[in-house]
């Protein structure tokens, strides 16, 4: 454990650096971000993808997922800022959304590369157990664990905001929230992205349209049920 906690504090600062030497060469566009985005979330995604082998038609679910994933992070993005900068605009802080934008993208930049750094944890769970709802539970561990460190670059990116105007601190932790909102329902409507086993592989379930935090917790209580 003490091990892991190493690595990723290695990585978050690895991480830190590489974005914090962007900045401080103006090289910032969205173009740049994207790129991360995109580059790393297919990584994370080609990985997650391969629970049912990287052979025969599950090839097809790797596939899949490696496209998904940034569509995922990015189409949650797209979802959540205009309703944000509805919101910024009504608190008097539109000036400042240009800052805004940048600490928000840097932080998904940041997910997405830690997400991806994450990846060789994911393929030892598959080589070590085969229970399918496990499988989905612990790559959600690894996103909440991507999430919290780009929590961190948020952070970093709202400390000058929020000493000029403490209303900053209020629509960070809104933008988390949305977000977080968002994204787990988009994600549950562009499943699978781990792929059962026992299904064929598919780029979107046909019974995509149901809630996804009714299943979460269903899936979370036969996990326990399980260990009992």
């Amino acid at each position: 454990m003490n091990l892991v906690k190493l690595k990723i504090k290695f990585q978050l600062e690895l991480i830190n650096q590489i974005l914090s030497d962007i900045n401080r060469r103006n090289i910032f566009s969205i173009k740049t971000y994207l790129i991360i985005i995109i580059l790393f979330g297919s990584c994370y995604g080609a990985v997650m993808g391969s629970y049912g082998g990287w052979s025969g038609e599950q090839k097809w679910q790797i596939l899949f997922s490696a496209i998904k994933m940034p569509i995922l992070l990015l189409f949650t993005f797209g979802i959540s800022i205009p309703s944000f900068y509805v919101i910024n605009l009504l608190l008097g802080l539109h000036s400042d959304f240009k800052i805004v934008l940048k600490g928000l993208l840097e932080a998904q930049a940041g997910f997405a590369v830690v997400l991806a750094s994450l990846a060789p944890y994911t393929i030892f769970w598959y080589q070590s157990f085969d229970h399918y709802g496990n499988a989905i539970l612990f790559n959600g561990f690894l996103f909440g664990i991507s999430s919290f460190t780009g929590h961190f670059f948020l952070k970093r990116s709202y400390q000058p905001l929020i000493r000029k105007n403490q209303t900053h601190l209020w629509t960070k932790w809104i933008w988390i929230i949305l977000y977080s909102f968002v994204g787990i329902q988009a994600g549950w409507i562009l499943r699978p992205f781990i792929g059962d086993p026992n299904l064929t592989p598919e780029f979107i379930r046909t019974e995509t349209w149901s809630n996804a935090y009714v299943v979460v917790f269903n899936l979370i209580w036969s996990s326990v049920e399980n260990l009992f």
